[in-house]
């Protein structure tokens, strides 16, 4: 079997004497996907505008809205899905290279380096915190404005903003070995993934798995937990899962062909997992659903 490609994301960008990027995200659908699992070991704050969505960090979902940051660490696993038919959020990415000095000054070792090289990161989603908003805000006005001297803004902006992280927002410590690690096994089991999105209304065998990231099956199972903090099996129904809601909202397919759909034979089993996942019975999902698609 041919390996699918690796979920880690290449990032170019548009200066490479200045290695940020701001994208404007627009999406007109409910349940769109608005980026696919991937990785990468850049820093990436979403900062959300109008509507809502969902974005998955690793193992976590988060529903965000207006005013609120997610903040994406250098090798977390994430994607997103709209929750609303009018979306729009800033995507600030940037390469870690452009906060690093020339100078090895208490900064660079306290700070920065540990923020580059994961062994310091940061809580995914960040509500109601106006320092935050006032930093994000001033550095997407300064990036978009390019007024003489924006370079030095923006590069003022992100530091203060990483102040008030480290400050409010800083949960965790990984050693250079734990980033090491974590990014080999990115690597090895990003086809993995890949395989899961493409494939996921198909039967999934775990040795199957485990063959493509050329693992034993002891291993790669002990690696995926690691990685996802869920068994396969979890994290195959959870990807199911968040397709048939999609599937629920926006076309007319009966449950029986929603559960078909997303890879699952038995509908009574696919109604008892997604009020698992969801919290609500598929058909109750889908009655409320219509009716919020009628009120507006």
């Amino acid at each position: 079997m041919e390996k699918p490609l690796s979920l880690r994301e290449a990032m170019d960008m548009p200066d490479p004497h200045f290695p940020i990027k701001l994208h404007h995200c627009r999406y007109d659908q409910y349940g769109a996907t608005t980026f696919p699992p991937h990785w990468h070991e850049h820093l990436e704050f979403l900062y959300f505008v109008e509507g809502e969505a969902r974005i998955t960090c690793n193992s976590l979902s988060y529903d965000v809205g207006p005013g609120d940051l997610v903040v994406v660490n250098s090798t977390d696993m994430h994607h997103g899905m709209s929750l609303s038919d009018r979306l729009f959020y800033f995507a600030v990415i940037l390469d870690p290279s452009l906060l690093h000095s020339q100078l090895i000054d208490a900064v660079e070792t306290k700070y920065i380096t540990p923020i580059t090289q994961n062994r310091i990161v940061f809580r995914n989603l960040i509500s109601n915190d106006p320092a935050v908003t006032d930093c994000i805000d001033s550095l997407i006005r300064e990036y978009k404005g390019r007024e003489f001297g924006y370079e030095l803004a923006v590069k003022a902006c992100l530091y203060r903003l990483l102040t008030v992280l480290l400050r409010n927002h800083a949960i965790t410590r990984q050693s250079p070995h734990e980033y090491s690690a974590r990014l080999r096994n990115l690597e090895r089991l990003g086809p993995v993934f890949q395989y899961i999105e493409e494939n996921y209304r198909s039967r999934i065998a775990v040795d199957d798995l485990a063959a493509i990231a050329s693992l034993s099956r002891y291993h790669f199972s002990r690696q995926f937990k690691e990685l996802t903090d869920k068994t396969v099996t979890d994290y195959v129904n959870f990807v199911r899962i968040n397709k048939a809601e999609s599937l629920l909202r926006t076309t007319g397919l009966s449950i029986a062909e929603v559960a078909s759909e997303t890879g699952f034979g038995d509908i009574y089993y696919f109604s008892k997992l997604f009020k698992a996942y969801k919290k609500i019975p598929p058909s109750k999902f889908r009655s409320e659903s219509e009716g919020a698609i009628r009120e507006g």
